[in-house]
């Protein structure tokens, strides 16, 4: 079995850009752990932080148990994510509490700064994470760094609006249902989402998103990924592996996992 922590800003980012995976990974009996970086008190229409971060987090943790995973929150505050010592200590208490033996999180290049800061925090955080004297909080050190992944950016683009390519691909049509419902948990996000980013259905957006990048790889739906390879992470496909049948590789390559 292994421990697969999804880390990224906001409730509601992971299910939108990795739930099929993760559903996938949790049917073949992998621990699944997703953790958000920010409670997403900002992201409201009519609730004040303090109540908004109360929903977002049972909405959150709803959405996790549809799957089988446990959820837990770095209550760093929404639009304060910033590459610094407070930030990288509790993000790596966060890998720590995982234990992960595998890493998944947001785009390097995305429309949100709390992403973006997200990204380079969880790779930082990765390294850090098996170094003992860098000390967090209660969790132990893990024995190594994990294997780390980036999932798409949000729409597939970076802020130029430039097309980010994923390495490889995970067919999630089978288990599409299931990562609808967990989008579905965060009720709280349909008005949001309207008024913040003039998107009037959440769900048709996101099939429109997912048959798009199902076309870059020949499926119906997917979910697209890139691999961190840089000295010392790991560099074996271990998320490839554990994936079977379920990876894909886009139509212009001939293997993902090369």
């Amino acid at each position: 079995m292994t421990t697969i922590l999804a880390i990224h800003a906001h409730p509601d980012d992971v299910e939108t850009l990795g739930a099929g995976t993760l559903k996938i990974l949790a049917d073949k009996g992998h621990a699944i752990r997703i953790v958000t970086v920010t409670a997403g008190d900002c992201g409201a229409v009519d609730t004040p932080p303090e109540e908004t971060t109360r929903i977002r987090k049972a909405e959150a943790a709803a959405a996790a148990a549809m799957i089988g995973a446990d959820f837990a929150c770095a209550d760093i505050p929404d639009l304060c994510v910033f590459n610094d010592d407070a930030c990288r200590r509790r993000v790596t208490e966060m890998i720590r509490w995982a234990q992960a033996d595998l890493v998944i999180t947001s785009s390097p290049e995305d429309y949100h700064p709390d992403h973006e800061a997200t990204s380079i925090l969880v790779r930082d955080a990765c390294f850090a994470a098996s170094v003992g004297n860098y000390r967090t909080g209660p969790s132990a050190p893990l024995a190594g760094i994990p294997h780390l992944y980036f999932m798409d950016p949000i729409g597939g683009r970076d802020r130029e609006g430039r097309w980010v390519e994923p390495h490889f691909g995970v067919d999630i049509t089978e288990v599409y249902e299931t990562k609808r419902a967990m989008l579905a948990a965060h009720v709280s996000q349909d008005a949001w989402v309207a008024k913040q980013h003039d998107i009037a259905d959440h769900q048709d957006s996101l099939a429109r998103w997912c048959r798009r990048r199902g076309r870059d790889f020949g499926v119906p739906m997917a979910e697209g990924f890139r691999q961190y390879r840089h000295h010392p992470y790991p560099t074996t496909a271990l998320l490839q592996d554990l994936l079977g049948e379920a990876l894909v590789a886009p139509l212009d390559q001939p293997s993902a996992a090369s």
